[in-house]
């Protein structure tokens, strides 16, 4: 039932596509293992073997602090409508912040978001698809506004605020950084 891949191909392009949802996992040697799920059209095939994805802010940043010290992550895709299937890309990712040479570049292939916060460049070593049965059916309703409402809120200034209060330190007490100047 399961399949694997040295590269993405243009059918699972066209799965991802029809996604509303997918799941980053990271960790490093010691610390927790983070799963979690994005949404809000961030993810970009940039070719066979390399994704971007447009993290925005949250109540948590682990992700950008593996990132740091061990490049290691996963995507994961599931079909909650249609055809059952489970697609899982496996790589290694580079952490793009504003400030860097490529932010601009990358960031301008998506919509702008008012909590945009990194890019992840992730290069996808292995493909694996897998058969999904087990994974239950759910309806797409749409996705939530509430993060883009309170981001606009808050201000430029008000998120850099709360990257520092709350995002600058990962749960295992590792400093993450956030912005480059």
């Amino acid at each position: 039932m399961g399949k694997k891949y040295p590269e993405i191909e243009d059918k699972q392009i066209e799965f991802i596509k029809q996604q509303h949802m997918f799941f980053v996992g990271s960790a490093t040697a010691d610390s927790r293992i983070n799963i979690s799920p994005k949404g809000m059209d961030s993810l970009r095939v940039m070719d066979k073997n390399r994704v971007i994805w447009l993290n925005v802010t949250g109540s948590g940043n682990e992700t950008a602090a593996h990132m740091q010290s061990d490049e290691r992550m996963t995507i994961m895709f599931c079909a909650f409508e249609g055809n059952p299937k489970i697609l899982r890309f496996y790589g290694t990712a580079k952490t793009i912040l504003r400030g860097d040479e490529a932010w601009d570049d990358l960031y301008a292939l998506f919509e702008p978001l008012p909590a945009a916060r990194q890019i992840f460049d992730m290069h996808v070593d292995l493909v694996h698809t897998s058969c999904g049965f087990g994974v239950p059916l759910f309806d797409f309703i749409g996705d939530r506004a509430m993060l883009n409402h309170w981001a606009e809120k808050k201000g430029e200034q008000g998120i850099e605020r709360y990257w520092q209060e709350k995002n600058s330190v990962s749960l295992d007490g590792v400093p993450i950084v956030i912005k480059h100047d």
